[in-house]
């Protein structure tokens, strides 16, 4: 219920003012509706809110049993728009969409509905708990202690790593650890491991306390336990992993590892003050799903074989580019499977160390003491190395030192936050390295981006006009026979269309030309342009082939690359 229907209510004196505030801080404090909350406090039934909404202002009662949802009303308005605002499209005639909602004066909402669908609604009342039966019905009833049964058989949830320790606070303690909280976060875990998540967001806000996954690159939200837990959650969270439970103030950083279905996965842990408590994020790293071959990545026969032999020099920088998230990490780590023999000495600095790989030297960054990318890159070089691997390149030391061991028999790959692989040479010249140094250590860059890959199951073909090939940039003797695909969407991808992700690359080899525009300080369009001519193939030239070849779609490409 809206707080103009609260208003309302008053104004017809169905309830009074002081009531009224009563239930606004049920609802706050539970983090119900108000409907909800003016019914649990005895203030009103059900029934008096429907006769009211029906004699004074005419809105059609409907009585919401066991009907079927028609599912393509569903997909229509949105699994989230449902339960978020506990509404049931019950009929589409032309283009009015005639909607089941407890508050149909939430003109917000119908608004909203109206916008995303291009429907004319015409709201109709039920009742909030009938609504709420068949919402939950639908989606499988995932409450806050019950979000299914993502654990297997036989597939308890055990923690290794991260436990509590004495605190304070006991009332903390004795709420996070308490049954329902430890339950449902197992479960919140379980789920997004089942579902591939990278990422767990808690997030809480002044109303709504959100849980979002990260699946494929996108966010998608979850659920929204009630607000009374939200304290408990956390903390919960904070004890899993070793953090100061009584330190709300500033940020921390801890890690934990649980074991499910005889493997296990290992979570970074970042929680971060916010204006309505702690936001708690979870990278989730698990081996198993973790793939090292560069042949699957997603390069091109030709770019492949051009990025093979730069990783099979002696000596040399190779940078790989793009913003976090993109998969710089992975492809390096690939490298570095592929080099790694028993006659290479390979030597890392990371910040953190995301996997283990055995047989490489990797060194954890540690800032806060004074070893940081620099001290570790001139250690390594008395460490009598082969291959250094520098997690980034973020200041000119780091940059220099990184150069010297390229020019002194050293195979260097490092990488740098740029858009594409030639603004990354205008990057090392502003930090200040000389361009004769460049042009001599650089021997390649690769810029690249993560694209969602189609789902095979319920692949389809898609019209597409002529004048939108063309401007996304498909060269016009190409049109004849270019067929792109997209995922209608089915129960193998959650009825997303997408299963999965695969890199879009950008290679460019130092060739003469590149390093004569690096001595003259050319710009990245001068740079782009030359390497271009002399066969470098763009990120969204590889976003074209990906569609022509039906592994992702025109959307796609577009989301991740420009012109």
């Amino acid at each position: 219920m809206s707080v103009r229907l609260g208003q309302l209510l008053v104004r017809d004196k169905i309830i009074s003012e002081d009531q009224l505030q009563r239930a606004l801080a049920e609802q706050k404090l539970k983090g119900v509706s108000l409907n909800a909350a003016l019914i649990e406090l005895g203030v009103l039934r059900e029934d008096d809110i429907l006769d009211f909404l029906h004699k004074k202002y005419g809105f059609v009662s409907i009585t919401i049993g066991d009907q079927e949802v028609d599912p393509k009303l569903v997909e229509l308005v949105g699994e989230e728009c449902m339960q978020r605002h506990q509404l049931i499209p019950v009929k589409k005639t032309g283009s009015t969409l005639y909607l089941a909602m407890s508050d149909p004066l939430d003109a917000g909402v119908i608004a909203d509905i109206e916008h995303t669908t291009s429907c004319h609604v015409q709201a109709m009342v039920a009742s909030e708990s009938s609504i709420k039966k068949v919402v939950e019905a639908y989606f499988g009833g995932k409450t806050f202690i019950d979000r299914g049964d993502h654990l297997g058989e036989g597939g308890e949830l055990e923690l290794v790593e991260g436990g509590s320790r004495t605190i304070d606070i006991e009332k903390e303690i004795e709420a996070a650890e308490g049954a329902p909280v430890v339950k449902y976060v197992n479960q919140i875990l379980a789920e997004a491991v089942s579902k591939g998540a990278s990422d767990i967001h808690f997030e809480p806000f002044e109303k709504i306390f959100r849980v979002r996954f990260r699946i494929d690159g996108i966010l998608y939200e979850i659920d929204r336990p009630p607000m009374k837990f939200k304290s408990a959650i956390t903390s919960r969270l904070k004890i899993m992993s070793q953090m100061d439970i009584a330190e709300r103030r500033l940020p921390q950083g801890g890690r934990f590892m649980i074991r499910m279905r005889n493997k296990e996965m290992d979570f970074r842990v970042s929680a971060m003050p916010t204006l309505f408590g702690e936001k708690v994020v979870m990278r989730l790293l698990d081996k198993s799903r973790l793939q090292f071959d560069l042949t699957k990545l997603g390069f091109e026969q030709e770019v492949l074989g051009l990025f093979g032999k730069a990783i099979h020099k002696p000596y040399g920088m190779i940078l790989v580019t793009g913003p976090t998230g993109s998969g710089k990490t992975t492809t390096l780590y690939s490298v570095l499977q592929e080099l790694n023999k028993v006659m290479t000495n390979i030597c890392t600095a990371e910040d953190p160390v995301e996997f283990n790989i055995a047989g490489v030297n990797q060194v954890h960054i540690h800032e806060a003491i004074g070893l940081n990318f620099a001290a570790a890159l001139r250690e390594f070089l008395r460490q009598d190395p082969d291959i250094i691997l520098v997690g980034e390149v973020r200041d000119l030391e780091t940059a220099e030192i990184a150069v010297k061991a390229a020019l002194t028999g050293h195979l260097v790959l490092s990488t740098l936050h740029t858009n594409d692989a030639p603004s990354t040479i205008n990057r090392l010249l502003d930090m200040g390295v000389e361009p004769f140094l460049v042009s001599s250590s650089v021997v390649l860059v690769a810029a690249q981006r993560l694209v969602r890959v189609i789902c095979p199951e319920c692949k389809e073909p898609v019209e597409t006009s002529p004048e939108v090939l063309l401007d996304l940039g498909v060269p016009e003797e190409d049109l004849d026979g270019f067929t792109p695909y997209r995922g209608k969407g089915c129960s193998s991808c959650s009825n997303i269309g997408y299963r999965g992700r695969m890199a879009l690359y950008e290679v460019m080899d130092m060739t003469d030309d590149v390093k004569e525009l690096t001595l003259r300080r050319a710009s990245a369009t001068e740079i782009k342009r030359a390497a271009v001519e002399q066969g470098m193939k763009t990120l969204r030239m590889s976003g074209i082939t990906k569609i022509r070849e039906g592994m992702t779609t025109i959307e796609e490409v577009l989301r991740v690359t420009v012109d």
